[in-house]
């Protein structure tokens, strides 16, 4: 069990599964706070990483592409702040933070995860029902019908349309873009038979966002939306993956920093997974197979 408690939030890691619970400090993001607890399950991490800084560190957590529907949404569009995946350490707690990364880096050893695409969503998106407002409308989503509703701030001829009730099943996909510079952001839905080119602020499937503090909230109805729609790679469709921060052995068994020799370093994963399954016989106590493993990661 690893575990690191800070202002930003707490992380857990069991061996299976990063539980994830947002700080309830006035710093932290109103978007990770409503997120509220994630589970993210091994399966799911790409990556893991910790970066040191002068008064704070941070601790990044990669997933594998197509894992997060909420990533899927964002798609690289959240701020650090709201982004749920990082957590500011403090310096004193720089070595828990070590610690943490390299629990969760033997694991994915271990696991042998691939850092490659997943070709469907390993986390279940945000709870339902949502509803949030922001911009010049309020989205509610129950998981079959989408609603729009305008307040004072909607331009007259979209307002005039009237509230919009939208099925699931007829919508075909669902983009978020924050506000960014001069330029206002938006909730947009695309819809089976009504296609449009309108701008969002006359567009009568979309949320016009101003960039106000609750706009990020509607990043999460897009990732409860995606969630439900057919998986990217259903149809072929694979998003750019971020840049890795540290790469889990891929379907060969390769892993950063390996001796190029590659028998040796196959040799040592037939090493681990004997470990493995000699710990889980209970012929190896916990005692001897966390020393045994050690000495076979420190040689990679």
């Amino acid at each position: 069990m690893a575990e690191i408690l800070q202002k930003d939030g707490t992380w857990t890691f069991d061996g299976e599964t990063i539980r994830i619970v947002p700080g309830r400090e006035r710093g932290v993001h109103l978007m990770r706070q409503t997120l509220g607890e994630l589970a993210v399950p091994l399966q799911a991490v790409a990556g893991i990483a910790y970066e040191p800084g002068r008064r704070s560190g941070r601790l990044r957590l990669r997933l594998r592409d197509g894992a997060d529907p909420l990533l899927q949404a964002a798609r690289g569009r959240l701020p650090d702040a709201a982004d749920p995946y990082q957590l500011t350490v403090d310096s004193d707690r720089a070595g828990v933070a070590e610690y943490f990364v390299d629990e969760v880096r033997n694991a994915l050893l271990l696991d042998q995860v691939p850092d490659g695409p997943s070709d469907r969503y390993l986390l279940p998106g945000p709870t339902l029902p949502l509803s949030v407002g922001a911009g010049d409308g309020t989205v509610t989503f129950d998981g079959e019908w989408i609603r729009l509703e305008w307040n004072w701030k909607t331009e007259e001829g979209k307002k005039s349309a009237g509230a919009q009730s939208l099925a699931l099943e007829d919508v075909r996909s669902v983009e978020w873009m924050p506000s960014m510079g001069l330029e206002n952001g938006y909730l947009r839905f695309t819809v089976l038979r009504e296609p449009t080119k309108a701008p969002p602020k006359h567009d009568p499937h979309a949320i016009e966002l101003f960039g106000f503090k609750k706009d990020p909230l509607m990043a999460m109805v897009a990732a409860a939306v995606v969630a439900r729609l057919p998986h990217p790679s259903a149809a072929g469709a694979r998003g750019s993956a971020p840049q890795a921060l540290v790469k889990a052995p891929d379907s060969a068994g390769t892993a950063p920093g390996a001796p190029a020799d590659g028998s040796d370093h196959d040799a040592l994963l037939r090493r681990l997974r004997e470990l493995g399954e000699l710990h889980r016989a209970g012929i190896l106590t916990e005692e001897e197979f966390t020393a045994a493993k050690q000495a076979v990661l420190k040689r990679f």
